[in-house]
């Protein structure tokens, strides 16, 4: 992936801790190691290399997006 994530709408579709699972809401930031979901319910940390979520069409798995939002210029 190419570009920011942060003002992607997503959804955790899996999850090491099961009560992550749903989570959805837009990404307002991104670091190395986590991202940051405006849920209706709230902010939400999630540690990337912890979830699968769902962004549009594709799916993601954390753990291949742990690096720092500059990197990917």
């Amino acid at each position: 992936m190419e570009e920011t994530l942060i003002g992607s709408k997503m959804e955790v579709i899996d999850a090491k801790n099961k009560n992550l699972l749903g989570i959805n809401g837009r990404i307002i930031d991104e670091t190395k190691n986590t991202i940051t979901v405006e849920t209706r319910d709230g902010v939400r940390k999630l540690i990337k290399c912890e979830v699968i979520f769902k962004l549009g069409s594709k799916v993601l798995r954390g753990e291949h997006m742990v690096r720092r939002p500059e990197e990917i210029r």
